[in-house]
């Protein structure tokens, strides 16, 4: 096991690192500092996930490949939180909604600690998100671990605990390609998941859960993605692709994605993973020129969007701890 770190630049008065965690296997992760951001996995030389070129380019262009999103992310629909007789107003940045927590925790720098024994390479990232920032309430104090194993297994976890009341629901966003950068449509997924939630044109849920049963959204047992992706169902023509929570049902693994040559299972402890298949990629970025539709799949590992203004369900009381785990298994 083995960590070591470079400074790369320096933003908002701090240095900008990338770490490096390696096991006795050869399997190497990069995390970036920036945004708490997972930058590359490399397996047998390959790198699983999609990436920019170099991590200068990381906070030059908010793209969100491999960064730690929210406070919210996903989309909160008008930007409205009502709790009780309250209502809390949130930036409107995307069309009427808010989106991955405005400007974000994924556009901070992060104070990091590597560490290192016998059975893990770790590093340690935490950030204070000050009350009101984004109009966010509380200070929010925030702690994510990466920590590669010998089992070529990558655990990402986070908690969190605010002194005010808040919402809080974010994850890691990153695109998986298992080798394949230019497209997914050939990798096959299979998902314990036996409903989804379509959505409406916003990209957020309006009429519950479906069963997937029928549908381009039947994983349960392996298939291409592509046949999802090159499918008539009109939630994958109102999308442009998948765009969609998916509600396991408890059965593990969660997820498994595979190509020809390599596998990744996800495990999580949250109730969704929602499916991105980077359909907003157009080769016009500058920094993500080289992206095109498809070309990546998340899998991000969270409490679903909900339907209207009602989030009970990711409000944190003063004082209450945050908990996520997700495991990347990578063969």
């Amino acid at each position: 096991m083995k960590t070591s770190f470079i400074k790369y630049g320096r933003k908002d008065n701090k240095d900008l690192c990338e770490v490096t965690l390696e096991n006795d296997h050869g399997m190497t992760a990069k995390v970036l500092n920036y945004g708490a951001t997972l930058e590359k996995v490399l397996l047998d030389g390959e790198n699983m996930i999609l990436s920019l070129d170099k991590p200068e380019d990381y906070d030059k262009e908010r793209n969100y490949l491999g960064g730690t999103v929210g406070r919210v992310a996903g989309r909160v629909r008008r930007g409205i939180w009502r709790h009780g007789l309250e209502m809390h107003q949130l930036p409107i940045n995307e069309g009427e909604n808010h989106i991955h927590g405005g400007s974000g925790i994924d556009t901070e720098v992060w104070d990091f600690q590597p560490s290192c024994d016998d059975k893990a390479a770790c590093v340690d990232l935490t950030l204070l998100d000050p009350n009101g920032h984004n109009d966010y309430p509380g200070d929010l104090k925030i702690h994510v671990r990466y920590e590669l194993d010998n089992d070529n297994t990558l655990h990402y976890s986070m908690n969190a605990v605010s002194d005010k009341l808040t919402i809080f629901n974010p994850v890691n966003h990153t695109y998986f390609t298992l080798g394949e950068p230019e497209t997914i449509k050939d990798l096959q997924m299979q998902m314990n998941a036996d409903y989804y939630l379509p959505v409406d044109k916003t990209g957020l849920p309006d009429q519950g859960m479906t069963e997937v049963a029928g549908t381009a959204f039947d994983f349960r047992k392996m298939k291409r993605v592509g046949d999802a992706l090159e499918s008539s169902d009109l939630q994958i023509k109102n999308r442009d692709g998948m765009d969609h929570p998916f509600i396991l049902n408890g059965n593990l693994p969660n997820a498994v994605l595979t190509s020809s040559k390599h596998k990744l299972t996800v495990t999580t402890d949250a109730p969704s993973l929602i499916i991105y298949t980077g359909n907003g990629f157009d080769h016009t970025g500058k920094y993500t020129s080289n992206f095109g539709p498809y070309c990546g799949i998340t899998f991000e590992a969270q409490v679903p969007p909900a339907e209207g203004d009602d989030l009970g369900r990711i409000t944190l009381l003063p004082g209450e701890e945050f908990k996520r785990t997700v495991d990347w298994k990578f063969e």
